[in-house]
């Protein structure tokens, strides 16, 4: 009986490795990753910027947020002055109606960029505020 377990010890230590290679490995790496991607999302939200990054965002002067724009699919930025139309919050109720809004200032938040190949010190948009006054006049019913 004891020359069996000789045999079968080294078989044993083969089938644990193997599990752990299957099994064990790459559920390490998943839980690693996990963890980067939850210190980096943390990380964002610190700086304030998982909210609204990369977006021209246009306010009220309560600063209360009327509408986010991607700053993709800008050609350009208003500028102070100009009137846009923007869609509010809706045609019920809201406190934002659909319709024109003048543009009383424009500020430019800029961040270090993390972009492969970028050059020392580089920065780049991140966001734009708009701080805008309604033009709608207000309807009594």
């Amino acid at each position: 009986m004891l020359e069996y377990w000789i045999h079968v010890a080294p078989l044993g230590t083969f089938i644990a490795t193997l599990a752990w290679f299957i099994i064990g490995l790459p559920t390490m790496l998943g839980a690693y990753y996990q963890s980067w991607k939850a210190r980096q999302e943390a990380k964002q939200a610190r700086e304030g910027a998982l909210h609204s990054k990369n977006c021209l965002e246009f306010v009220s002067g309560d600063g209360s947020c009327i509408n986010l724009v991607p700053l993709d699919t800008l050609h350009t930025l208003p500028k102070p002055g100009d009137v846009v139309m923007l869609p509010g919050r809706g045609m019920g109720d809201g406190e934002f109606r659909p319709g024109a809004y003048l543009v009383d200032t424009i500020e430019h938040i800029y961040s270090q960029s993390d972009a492969k190949g970028s050059r020392p010190q580089e920065a780049r948009l991140t966001k734009a505020v708009a701080q805008v006054t309604s033009l709608n006049p207000v309807l009594a019913v």
